[in-house]
C-alpha cells in the first residue's frame, strides 16, 4: 500500500493506492512552521479512512508547504511516523511537488499560487530555487495570503467597495475579531487566505481587478523574472488561486512576455502518476 500526500497550509489531499485501486481522503494542511507533532497526530486520528489503513501502509510520500529543510521535515515526520508505524516515510517540499506535477519533458518554471506562493526551475533532473518564499508576513506575493491581507486592511481603512464591505460585515468581521484571528490565534495564514471567495465573487469590480493584477505582477517580478530562463521556457502553475483567477493570470503573464503551460489546481493525481512510474522503473 502506497500513500502520496500533497499538502498546502490549508488542506492536504491524500491518495491511497492498493492493488490497483485509488482512494482519496483529506485532512487539514500540515505546515511545520505552524503545526506540531501533536497537531498532526490529532488530525490523523480523526480521519476514519486513514485510521483504517494506517498499519497496512508500506510507503508514504508527503509533499508539504514549509517542508524546505531536514529540520522542518523532521517535524512533519515526527507526527506521521507514530501513526503509520510500518511505513517508510519521505517528507519533501511542495515546490518539488509542483515541479513533478507540471513537468512535461521540457525545462519549466513551476509556480505555486495557493494559500502561499513560491517558484522553482526544473529541468527533469534537479530543482533550483532562486529566491526564498518568505511566508505570509514578508512574502507570499500573489497568493491567498497576499490578497487576504490587503482586503482586511482596506476593509478596516474604509476603502473597501460597498458589496465586499457588506459581506465582511455579514461575516461578523470587526477590528477586534480580525486582530484576534491575525495576531493571537493559530493558523493566521489560513484565516487570511480563507477570505479569497469574497474577492473571487467580486472579481469584476475595478477594485478587485486592480488588486489581482497588482498581486500577480508582484509575483512575476519576484518569483518568475528571477530565473533567466523565464522568457524561453514554459511557466506552469499549481494551486487554487492560479486556477480560479486564470483569466487575470494569463493577461498579466502575456503583458510580461511569459508563456503559460499548465495550470493545475490540485497536483495530487499527477504526483501519484509520477510515483507509480518510479515504482515501475524500480
Amino acid at each position: 500500500m502506497l500513500i502520496v500526500v500533497e499538502s498546502g497550509s490549508t488542506k492536504a489531499d491524500w491518495m491511497i493506492l492498493h492493488n490497483g485501486s485509488e482512494t482519496i481522503s483529506n485532512t487539514k494542511g500540515f505546515n511545520p512552521y505552524f503545526h506540531s507533532k501533536s497537531d498532526i497526530l490529532e488530525a490523523l486520528k480523526a480521519n476514519d479512512v486513514l485510521d483504517a489503513v494506517k498499519d497496512d501502509v508500506q510507503q508514504l510520500h508527503f509533499y508539504g508547504a514549509g517542508c524546505s529543510s531536514p529540520e522542518l521535515n523532521a517535524i512533519i515526520e515526527s507526527g506521521l511516523s507514530p501513526f503509520f508505524r510500518n511505513a517508510i516515510i519521505t517528507v519533501d517540499h511542495d515546490l518539488n511537488a509542483s515541479a513533478f506535477a507540471c513537468y512535461n519533458g521540457e525545462p519549466e518554471i513551476a509556480c505555486i499560487l495557493g494559500t502561499g506562493s513560491n517558484s522553482c526551475f526544473y529541468d527533469g533532473e534537479s530543482v533550483r530555487e532562486e529566491v526564498p518564499a518568505l511566508g505570509h508576513l514578508l512574502g507570499d506575493e500573489g497568493s491567498g495570503n497576499y490578497f487576504g491581507k490587503r482586503m482586511l486592511a482596506d476593509y478596516l481603512y474604509k476603502r473597501f467597495p460597498r458589496p465586499m464591505h457588506d459581506t465582511f460585515e455579514d461575516m461578523g468581521l470587526t477590528k477586534a475579531s480580525i486582530v484576534e484571528r491575525v495576531y493571537q490565534k493559530p493558523d493566521a495564514n489560513v484565516f487570511i487566505a480563507s477570505l479569497m471567495p469574497v474577492l473571487i465573487d467580486n472579481k469584476d469590480l475595478p477594485y478587485s481587478q486592480k488588486l489581482i493584477r497588482k498581486g500577480f505582477q508582484e509575483f512575476i517580478d519576484v518569483h518568475v523574472k528571477c530565473f533567466e530562463e523565464y522568457k524561453t521556457c514554459e511557466v506552469n502553475f499549481v494551486g487554487s488561486i492560479s486556477d480560479l483567477l486564470q483569466e487575470e493570470l494569463h493577461a498579466v503573464c502575456k503583458d510580461n512576455g511569459i508563456r503559460i503551460g499548465r495550470i493545475v489546481r490540485r497536483p495530487l493525481q499527477n504526483l501519484v502518476n509520477y510515483h507509480v512510474k518510479l515504482l515501475e522503473k524500480a
